[in-house]
This record gives structure tokens, sequence and C-alpha cells, in this order.
């Protein structure tokens, strides 16, 4: 009950918005200066991109992204009023236009969340008459729609600003900063309730738990590096809430000095997110301290040597630490990439950050290019839409439909990325078409050709249905605007009854093509794809998780490839998961029904994207020459504990797998346990515990995708046993 009025109340501000911009400039052309055309574009383009499309974001984030928008506009509406001369022409433009504009969506949720709109001002124009005399009246009717909206978006109900996400991510880093100050400092542990806020802290990075304005998701070098950041910074709690005890209370100089680092590290990455200066000058007394605790902690470098002057306690603490100095080093490197981009200060390694040095159109061509194969989920729904589009607009050309515009546009906004989720809508949506034709037969019957009647009404139902229909859902949208757009078209030509008929006709044939083409294409959605790219993406790890330990365990006479752009195979594989699983947030229920969605929301998915980045991330580092041999027992050793880690990938990979021919397993397979996991060898050197350190954590990685977060009672899950 105390949801409903803040819902209505959002609701209420975004109608008042796109009325005030639809009424005034289809009044303003309709009667003040006897243009129907212009009026019609202009209200069409308010409705657009303020009803129709869910630009994320405040109203100043909106508007800027519509600014910059403009051209795109006059684009298409200048191709579909030239285009629609021939059937053919306008089908072929429909889908190309449709394809490119749904595909957009690989840019970020802003350019998907605008899709939709732009998607109508194409289909407007691309209807009969054609009449390109009209083109200035059309070109001046969007652009007026559009500097309205740009205006009352950016000066109408300011919304307050959520915090960006640097600003989150300058918050974790500063929790990080207390707790490395807390390692490094009598009693060197974390109390639960520290556990627990880096646990918490780390969560509220995850992208279901920001804004979709302000996730940073698009190709160029900044967003990738703010990601960047975010994944290193949960990284890098989470090793800090897991770092074992000091043997005997006593760390040792070397780890202190890490750890203060880390701390420096950390409070200086958040004052760069917050524009403060580089984090270059901490980032190389990381460098250095991590340098020197590798070389205290190496001990002696012939694999036959003695064994090291550490115990072995020790030594498992030594490459815990190093693990955290790896991801402080990972976040403050892309911290300063993400805010001063190719003028980054601090020295950015170009095997991790491959992106660095990239130009802006290669970015995009490597997000597009990443894009186009089957199993992306962006693909998908751009080949699904765009053929949707195209037969609505071949059926309405080739029957000369009455209104066909109608009908693409219920293709339109009917057309779901799940079979479920379509025919669900459609269903509410015929619903609510029936009775709203049955309401418009009604007022054009009783109110006839009297033309003020509907200038009176229009704004007040606009009012009220952009205000009702985005809260009570499809079907109360669908029956107010079939009402709505008769208002509007009462006003430009002659009014009947027979109009009401006419619509619920068109929304019928839009609703079959959209039902068709969500059954034929990928009827699934994100909900399989997003098990299948988890899947693959843990079936290129485990490759790269026994091809590094087979490189270490021999002294680097085994070849593993490492870094960008090798590891070609793992990267491709992260991001097809990535953008599966920003749609899978999107849909609320899954094929299957709500039992099968439930069980696919309990997997912490981002879990499985940050053991790709794990995997990435360690091999480069292991792999960094010269790589020296480490005794056949301690060779022995390493090449058991890869093989297991992958293994228990390749176990998880099949568990998520929806493929009908893969072997299944139950939950514990995917929530192991490391009891037997292996037997530590005697005089094993440093690269030893530092690779099992690295294969641990992929463990926990593991462990984190079947628990999907904290435990039952919100605390964060007890700490894994350190390897024994």
């Amino acid at each position: 009950m105390r949801r409903l009025p803040a819902d209505y109340a959002a609701s209420g501000r975004r109608a008042v918005r796109v009325t005030l911009v639809a009424a005034a400039g289809f009044y303003l052309f309709r009667y003040g200066l006897d243009r129907p055309v212009a009026a019609t574009y202009a209200l069409f383009a308010a409705v657009a991109l303020g009803g129709l499309s869910r630009i994320p974001g405040t109203g100043r984030q909106r508007a800027a992204l519509v600014l910059r928008l403009v051209p795109v506009c006059w684009v298409l509406v200048v191709a579909g009023t030239y285009l629609s001369v021939r059937t053919w022409s306008a089908v072929l433009g429909m889908l190309a236009v449709g394809f490119t504009l749904a595909f957009s969506a690989v840019g970020g949720p802003g350019p998907a969340g605008a899709a939709p709109g732009l998607q109508l001002l194409y289909i407007l124009p691309s209807f009969p008459p054609y009449a390109p005399d009209t083109l200035d009246d059309r070109l001046i009717g969007t652009t007026t729609g559009l500097a309205l909206f740009i205006a009352v978006e950016a000066l109408v109900f300011p919304e307050p600003s959520p915090p960006p996400y640097r600003e989150r991510a300058a918050h974790a880093a500063g929790i990080a900063a207390r707790c490395a100050t807390r390692l490094a400092a009598p009693p060197h542990a974390l109390t639960d309730a520290e556990i627990r806020v880096a646990h918490e802290t780390g969560t509220s990075l995850r992208s279901l738990m920001v804004p979709e304005a302000e996730r940073p998701a698009g190709p160029g070098v900044r967003d990738r590096a703010l990601a960047h950041t975010g994944l290193a910074t949960r990284a890098l709690l989470s090793r800090l809430a897991q770092l074992p005890a000091a043997p005997d209370g006593r760390p040792g100089p070397e780890v202190t000095a890490v750890l203060s680092a880390v701390a420096r590290l950390a409070t200086a990455t958040g004052d760069c997110l917050r524009a403060g200066p580089s984090p270059a000058a901490e980032v190389e007394e990381l460098v250095g301290a991590r340098a020197r605790l590798s070389a205290a902690s190496a001990g002696p470098a012939q694999p036959d040597s003695p064994a090291p002057a550490y115990p072995p306690p020790v030594l498992r603490r030594h490459a815990a630490v190093l693990e955290i100095a790896d991801a402080a080093l990972a976040m403050g490197a892309a911290s300063d990439l993400a805010v001063r981009g190719r003028h980054a200060e601090a020295e950015i390694p170009l095997g991790r950050f491959w992106y660095a040095t990239a130009w802006a159109p290669t970015l995009w061509w490597h997000r597009v290019r990443g894009h186009t194969e089957r199993r992306s989920v962006f693909f998908q729904n751009a080949i699904r839409l765009a053929l949707a589009l195209t037969a609505a607009r071949l059926v309405a050309g080739v029957d000369t439909l009455p209104h066909g515009f109608w009908a693409t546009l219920a293709t339109l906004t009917l057309t779901r990325t799940t079979v479920d989720e379509t025919w669900s809508t459609i269903r509410r949506a015929l619903t609510g078409t029936l009775a709203g034709a049955l309401l418009t037969a009604g007022v054009l019957a009783l109110v006839g050709p009297h033309t003020n009647v509907y200038a009176v009404v229009l704004p007040l139902w606009m009012l009220f249905a952009f205000t009702v229909g985005p809260v009570k859902g499809v079907g109360w949208a669908q029956g107010m605007f079939t009402v709505l757009v008769a208002l509007v078209f009462a006003q430009l030509a002659p009014p009947t009854w027979r109009l009401a008929e006419v619509r619920m006709l068109d929304v019928l044939v839009g609703s079959a093509i959209g039902a068709v083409f969500g059954l034929l294409a990928w009827p699934r959605g994100a909900h399989d794809e997003l098990r299948h790219a988890a899947a693959e993406l843990l079936r290129r790890a485990a490759e790269i998780v026994v091809a590094t330990g087979a490189s270490v365990a021999g002294g680097g006479a085994v070849v593993a490839s490492s870094g960008a752009p090798r590891h070609r195979s793992l990267q491709h594989a992260v991001v097809l998961a990535e953008s599966a699983y920003a749609q899978f947030q999107s849909e609320p229920h899954s094929f299957g029904g709500p039992a099968h969605g439930a069980a696919l929301r309990a997997v912490d998915w981002q879990a499985t994207l940050m053991a790709g980045h794990h995997t990435l991330w360690g091999s480069d580092r292991l792999l960094k020459p010269p790589l020296t041999g480490m005794g056949p027992v301690a060779a022995e050793s390493v090449n058991e504990l890869g093989e297991r880690v992958a293994g228990r990938m390749l176990l998880v990979s099949a568990a998520l797998d929806p493929s009908g021919d893969t072997p299944t397993g139950q939950v514990p397979l995917i929530d192991p346990t490391l009891d037997g996991f292996g037997t530590e060898p005697p005089g094993a050197p440093r690269l030893y515990y530092a690779t099992v350190s690295w294969l641990d954590s992929l463990m926990a990685d593991m462990t984190r995708i079947a628990r999907g977060g904290p435990g039952p009672d919100g605390a964060p899950r007890p700490p894994r046993p350190p390897h024994a």
C-alpha cells in the first residue's frame, strides 16, 4: 500500500512532462499554424522518446542523451519518408533500420532505452502517403517536439541524482583501505562486523544493485575501466575478508609493508575516483613492496636447494597477501584509466588493460563484432524484432491495411524477449485494446465531428493514460492508448466510429506477428543463453587453468598463452556472459515457470563473471617470465591441483548448461568442500604457494556461484579453510 502512491507519483511526473510537450507541439502546429503534418510529428516525437522509450536516469541525463540523438532522429525521418515510395523499399528499410536500432543496445542502457522511440520515428514516415514534399513539415515538427522534450525533461520536476558508480567505487575503496589498515596493525585480523561490511560493500558494486543510468556498460575506455575498477575492488574486498590469520600473530615486516601500501593505494584510488590526483605514486609504492615480499618468500632460486626459510603456513599467507596486492594494483590502475582515459599516469599493464590505447571506433567495432553471433542476446533480440517489424510492414503494405502504422507499432511494443512474456503481454494487450476500442467507438459516435471536444479532452486523457498505464500494466496502457490515438486522429480528419474497429484489427495483426516471431526466434530469451554463456565461460577458464598449471609446473616448458590479444576465447566468453546477464536481470519470468526462474536467480551469476576475470588475471601474473622450476613433487602437486580446479569448473559448467546431452549433477557439484584437496609437498617454493592461492580463489568463486551471496540470515558466508 505504501509503494503504490510512489509508483503513481513517479509515473505522474513523467506523464506531466510528456503531456506538456505533446500537447504544446500538437496545438501549436494544428491550431496555431494550421500545419497538421508538423503537429502529428511534434506529438509523436514526444510520445516516442517520452512514452515509448525507457531511457534510464534523471531528467537531465535523459535530456542530454536525447540532445545527442537529434541528428539520428532527422536521418530516420528522412529515410522513412523517401523509402515509403514503394512497399519493397519500405520493407527493406524496416529490416535494416529495425536491426540497427535494436542492435544499438550493445552500446549500453542509454541506447537500449532510446531504441524503441527511435524505431517509432522511422515507422511513422515509412507508411503512405508517399509525400516527400511534406518533409520540411515533418522535420520541423520532429525538431520542435524534441526541443520541447529536452527542455521539459531538464527543467520540470528535477530529480535528485543517485550516487554515480564512481562514487560507489570510491566508497568501496575506502572500506578496502580501512580493512587493509586493520590487517596491517595488531591484532592483524578483521572483526565479524568488518567482514560483514566488506561483503555488503562489494555486493553494492554488482550491476543489479546499480541504477541503469549509472552502470559503466559502454564500449569506451573510461566505461570499460570503471567496470574493471568495480570488479577489482570486489575482488580486493573479498580477499581482504578471507585473509588467513598470521601464524603466532606475527605477520612479518614485508607483509605489513604490503598491507600498508594496499591501504594507501585504496585511499588514493578513492581520491582519484572523486576527481583527485592520480594514484600513480601509490601504485609504484605497492609494486615495490610486493616485489620485496615476493623476493623474501621466494627462498632459494634452485628447485633442489633446501627448503625455504619460511614455514608453509607463512608462505600460504604470503601468497594470499600477494593476491591482495594484485587486486589492489588492478583497482588503482583501472581507476586512473577510468578518470583520465589515455592520459592516465599510473603504470597500465596492457595485457590486462588491452583497451587502454585503443581508439573509440576500434572499441565500438570490438563490441559490435563480439556480439554478431548466434549466442549473443543482443544479436538475437535485434534479429527477432527486425524480422517481426519487417513482416508487419510487409503485411500492411501488401494488404493495404488501414492505418498499418498501428499494426507495426503493436509489433514493436508487444514483442518480448521470451515467448512466455510475449504471450502474457499479448493477452493483456488485446483485452485492453478491445475495451479501449469499445470506448472509442462510443465516444466517436456520441461526439461526432465536434473537434473542439476532442481538443479539450486530449491533454486530460493523455495525462491520465501516461500516469495510470505504466502502473497498471500493458492491458491498461493499450486500452488507453487506443482512445488517445482516436482523439488525435479525430482532429486531423473527419472521425468515424470505424476508427476503433481499424485500431482493433491492427493491434490483432501486430500481436499475431509478434507472437509468431517470439515463438520462432529464440523463445527462451536470456534465461537459457545465460546458462550457455556461463557454462562456456567456465569451460574456457578450465582450459586456461590446466595450461597455466602445466606451464608453471614445467618452468615455462609448456607454453600457455596469456594477455590480450591472447586468451581471446575466454575474453569473448566473458563478454557474452556479461550481456546475457544484463538482459536476464530485465526478464521477469523464465521459460519453464517461476520455480525454474527462482532456481536460476539463486545462482550468483556475477561470481561466474568474476571467475572468468580471476582466471585471466591470475594466469597473466603467474606466467610472467622468468618461470623457474619447482621440483618434481611440487610440480606434480600443482598439476594435480590445477586439474582438480579445472574439473570442478567443468562440473559446475555441466550443472549450469541446459543442453540435453550434457551430464548434470546435484548442487554439491557446484558447492564443493575442500576436504582432501591435495597434500602440501615439503620444501615447496613460493611460486607453488602463489599458484595454489590463485587456484584457491577460483574454488571460492565456484562455491560462491551456488551460494548466491550471503547466508540465509543475511550474514556473509564463513571464510573457507586455507589450503591444507
